[in-house]
């Protein structure tokens, strides 16, 4: 398979891009040298190897999910702008 220059201004056009004709070749060129490392990657036997998730090992970097003790609604409100006794006050958006 081979990417023409005609494929890429379809593309392009896809795209809404505007591509000089000297452009037009180079992604040509660039897409079809892909194209050719993807057929040498395809030569090897992948037969035994597990699928990945990623390539490398990562741990999990995010917290533990766990119940918390919430603020309370003193605490809450103490940030806001503007409050009233129970609730926040916000600009009206709706005329």
């Amino acid at each position: 398979m081979s990417v023409t220059e005609k494929d890429v201004r379809y593309m392009a056009g896809l795209a809404r891009l505007q591509l000089s004709g000297e452009e037009v070749k180079s992604f040509a060129q660039d897409m079809n040298k892909i194209l050719d490392y993807m057929e040498r990657l395809d030569e090897l036997d992948t037969s035994d190897v597990e699928p990945l998730e990623h390539v490398i090992d990562l741990e999990s970097r995010l917290r533990k999910d766990k119940a918390e003790t919430p603020l309370s609604h003193d605490d809450a409100l103490k940030n806001a702008p503007d409050a009233d006794s129970d609730y926040f006050r916000v600009p009206k958006v709706i005329e």
